[in-house]
């Protein structure tokens, strides 16, 4: 039972520090759902998620009222579309995609994730498919988001597939040019990705899922930030101890709601994901997180190790408050998302070097980050494989969501609206890596991948 103290923190944190459930995901398996005539194949998808997400929506929507707790978002993942596609007599996915973005419509979800392909280790004829036809995708739909796993620690990296995703993103930033790129914005790309991640874009259903599951992501960086404040100038332990109390009250505000809408739903309860996921919104930033431990300014010197300190505390208070606690749980640091990043990136402050090693100890890795539109793809590639590599030998989960801004360069801004925000467009090395990304083959898996 929640005490009459712990109610009313909870309250204050609702009304004054951005505290919000950022997302209930339904995660849905469609592999009932193959089929050799593709036309059958999408009619079966539709299907399956109305029928499933049905009232997701609705339910969200009255815990939000009942329990007077924001739910951001209402999103579905679903198995990667490669998998359910394969059986299919046809070389074009984007059908798949139409089908999804049909149904999530109709369910009135916020995002529908799974247009995806699982290739760290090789791919198949249905993963190249999808590939190629993720430009398209995600350029006719609205609701769509694509993700591809490219390398782990078990397997290594798949460079063809990272040479491949270098181009891919080149293509779908043209192919959205109008809309600043923004559909890049909805691809990830992916090292050791999670079954169970309820955050877009990287969301899918895994194959080691239940049939369906909710899954619920909480953020609160506006929350660990006001509880810092309480403590300037003392001790690392005494930050640390902060941010993980801090963290277990957000984590049991989650499960609360991850356990209601499963008895609502008649679905499994699968995790909660307690990743500080910021927003534009003043206040709701992971960057002023680390300048109140005593930062400047986000980048500079000490940036790392503040975030170190901050998520795995936020791990340590999460596993403390809920036995299922997964998905990506930490801190995410996406620069378009994050006003604090957005300032840090303006004074230069924050490079794209300085971005590349907080990913080793952050939760996701490169996010949500504009680049000039005429960097080279293979540019693109090779840091797609410098991220894959901290994932891979450091045995974590790390990403890279980057956006080519056609027609603009340095020193400009990319416009996305929303919970994507804006982004100044930082500047990519000018060096060229093309003759290492055309090696192709596969980077092995380290030494410490031999683990059974």
């Amino acid at each position: 039972m929640l005490s009459h103290n712990e109610i009313m923190q909870t309250i204050q944190m609702i009304d004054q520090q951005h505290l919000d459930v950022r997302t209930i995901t339904m995660g849905i398996s469609l592999l009932s759902c193959a089929h050799s005539n593709p036309g059958k194949a999408c009619t079966r998808i539709y299907d399956k998620i109305t029928r499933c997400a049905e009232k997701l929506v609705a339910t969200g929507e009255e815990i939000e009222k009942e329990f007077g707790i924001p739910i951001v978002n209402k999103r579905i993942s679903v198995t990667p579309v490669a998998l359910v596609a394969a059986a299919a007599e046809t070389e074009d996915y984007v059908p798949f995609a139409r089908a999804l973005d049909r149904a999530a419509k109709t369910c009135g979800v916020n995002f529908i994730g799974g247009f995806s392909a699982l290739v760290q280790k090789g791919m198949t004829d249905a993963d190249r498919i999808l590939i190629a036809s993720i430009p398209e995708a995600l350029a006719v739909t609205d609701l769509v988001c694509a993700s591809v796993n490219v390398g782990s620690t078990k397997s290594g990296i798949d460079m063809d597939a990272v040479a491949l995703m270098g181009q891919t993103i080149k293509n779908l930033a043209q192919r959205t040019a109008s809309r600043g790129g923004f559909g890049c914005a909805k691809l990830v790309v992916f090292c050791n990705a999670v079954e169970d991640n309820p955050f877009m874009a990287g969301a899918f259903h895994g194959v080691g899922e239940p049939e369906k599951v909710i899954n619920v992501g909480v953020s609160g960086p506006g929350v660990v930030y006001h509880a810092l404040q309480d403590v300037k100038g003392q001790p690392f332990d005494v930050v640390a101890e902060t941010v993980k109390k801090t963290a277990f009250r957000i984590t049991r505000m989650g499960q609360l709601v991850a356990q209601e809408a499963s008895r609502r739903l008649d679905t499994p309860f699968g995790i909660v994901d307690l990743s500080l996921a910021p927003t534009p919104a003043v206040g709701d930033s992971v960057a002023r997180i680390l300048e109140e431990m005593g930062l400047e300014v986000c980048g500079t010197h000490g940036t790392t190790a503040a975030l170190a300190l901050l998520n795995d505390q936020v791990k340590k208070g999460g596993i403390m408050a809920s036995s299922y606690v997964g998905g990506l749980s930490g801190a995410f640091i996406p620069v378009s998302e994050d006003q604090g990043m957005i300032d840090a990136a303006k004074a230069g402050a924050l490079t794209l070097e300085k971005l590349e090693a907080m990913t080793c100890v952050c939760s996701v890795g490169l996010d949500m980050i504009a680049i000039p539109g005429d960097t080279k793809a293979s540019s693109i590639a090779g840091i797609i494989a410098d991220e894959m590599a901290i994932g891979m030998i450091n045995q974590k989960t790390t990403a890279a969501r980057l956006i080519p801004v056609i027609g603009k360069g340095v020193g400009e801004t990319a416009e996305f609206g929303g919970l994507l925000g804006y982004a100044p467009i930082m500047p990519v090395n000018p060096y060229d890596c093309s003759a290492f990304i055309s090696r192709a083959g596969r980077i092995p898996a380290p030494v410490h991948s031999f683990k059974n």
